[in-house]
């Protein structure tokens, strides 16, 4: 999976729309191998976004859990410092 694509479910508050999108376009962008797509496939493109994002949160609305809802800013905390371990130099 690409890892720009976030975890977007069971957090307080629930994904935005915004949010949903931004996955949406990482996962076409990495399928199709486009960054920018060209004008002859620009509508196949946006149209696959479309239909990712509505998918996404068809997903999102559908899932359920007896897990009490993450925190964003722990989540964003627990990630820097996984980061930090995994990319730190030792000498």
């Amino acid at each position: 999976m690409c890892r720009n694509i976030k975890t977007l479910y069971n957090f307080e508050p629930p994904a935005s729309d915004d949010e949903i999108r931004a996955a949406a376009l990482q996962y076409v962008r990495k399928i199709s191998g486009f960054n920018k797509p060209s004008q002859a496939n620009e509508a196949a493109f946006h149209a696959a976004v479309d239909a990712v994002a509505a998918a996404s949160r068809n997903l999102l609305a559908a899932l359920e859990t007896n897990a009490a809802p993450k925190n964003r800013e722990q989540e964003a905390a627990l990630a820097r410092a996984r980061s930090a371990r995994r990319f730190s130099i030792e000498r």
